[in-house]
């Protein structure tokens, strides 16, 4: 017999071959079913952008008039300037509904009618605290008004602000 020869270190390092990797997995759709969800849920997305576009140009008014309600909430803190922030809380208010409704459903409305318009598009039960507003507080002198305690004022501003945010306009 033959010694057996000692095998070549380096003979054996150049027999070896790299490890086979399978090729990565395509992240693309293998049927048209998926391709199809893809492109109904883009058309829901565009359509819920769309939707949501229009529902805050139209809710401009509602901004708006929030806005001059912060405005008129520091008037009437103020004793010398409550009158004048009463009768603006009014004319605000009634901006709000002309910009939401028909100017001829709305432009005629004055105390007890206005009042009731008011309370029927009330969602919330603030149209009680802001017929007060419309019945007496508008008709008072400057005095009373500036009588009136901070508490009522500030009833007031919530109310026309809980009115302003959650009245309902028919489509």
């Amino acid at each position: 017999m033959e010694p057996t020869a000692k095998p070549d270190p380096t003979t054996a390092l150049r027999s070896l071959h790299d490890i086979a990797t399978p090729e990565p997995v395509s992240w693309m759709p293998q049927t048209w079913g998926w391709g199809v969800l893809a492109g109904a849920l883009l058309v829901m997305l565009a359509l819920t952008g769309i939707r949501w576009i229009l529902r805050y140009r139209a809710n401009a008014y509602r901004r708006e008039a929030l806005t001059l309600l912060n405005v008129i909430d520091e008037q009437l803190r103020n004793p010398a300037t409550r009158c004048d922030g009463i009768r603006e809380l009014g004319e605000v208010l009634k901006r709000t509904a002309l910009a939401a409704w028909p100017r001829t459903e709305v432009a005629s409305l004055s105390a007890n009618a206005w009042s009731s318009f008011l309370e029927e598009h009330d969602l919330d039960g603030a149209g009680h605290a802001l017929e007060r507003l419309l019945d007496d507080f508008e008709y008072h002198g400057a005095e009373v008004v500036a009588d009136l305690p901070s508490n009522v004022c500030s009833d007031l501003v919530a109310a026309a602000r809980n009115w302003i945010e959650r009245h309902h306009v028919p489509a």
